[in-house]
C-alpha cells in the first residue's frame, strides 16, 4: 500500500510499504492493505512504517490526523521529526516549551491539553532510550 507523511515543512515519507503503525488518539493501531475506511486523530507518539525489507522508518508524530482506505495510508501531521534526527535533547526542548505555553495558559483545557502532550513525549523519549 501507499503511505504519505506530511508535515507543515516538508514530505517525510512517500513511497510503497507493508504495515503503517500509528499512534491513534483512542489507541495504537497498525493499518495493513485492504484495511477498512478511517479517519483518525493522533496523539504524540512514533508512526512505524515497515516496507517490504522489513525495514522501518520511525518518525515521531505531534498531533495530527490520518486518513486510511484500502491501498492509501495519509498522515498529516502537526510536527514531525525522523528517528535519526531526533535526540532526548530534542523532545526536552519541546517538553519545555509546552510547560512555558502551560504555564502561560488562561484556561484549565488549555494546561490540561498541554500536560496530555508532555505525558505523550515523556513517553516517547523514553521509548527512544530503548
Amino acid at each position: 500500500m501507499h503511505f504519505e507523511l506530511v508535515s507543515p515543512e516538508r514530505i517525510l515519507f512517500s513511497g510503497e510499504v507493508e504495515s503503517v503503525l500509528l499512534p491513534g488518539s483512542e489507541g495504537d493501531l497498525t493499518v495493513l492493505p485492504g484495511h477498512a475506511p478511517l479517519m483518525t486523530a493522533l496523539k504524540a507518539g512514533f508512526v512505524v512504517a515497515t516496507n517490504h525489507k522489513d525495514n522501518g522508518e520511525r518518525v515521531l508524530v505531534r498531533g495530527g490526523f490520518a486518513e486510511i482506505n484500502q491501498t492509501v495510508v495519509t498522515v498529516l501531521a502537526e510536527r514531525a521529526t525522523p528517528l535519526e534526527e531526533l535526540t532526548p535533547d530534542k523532545i526536552d526542548g519541546e517538553i519545555l516549551e509546552l510547560q512555558t505555553r502551560r504555564d502561560g495558559a488562561d484556561d484549565e483545557e488549555g494546561r490540561r491539553a498541554a500536560d496530555a502532550l508532555i505525558a505523550q513525549l515523556e513517553e516517547a523519549k523514553s521509548a527512544l532510550a530503548l
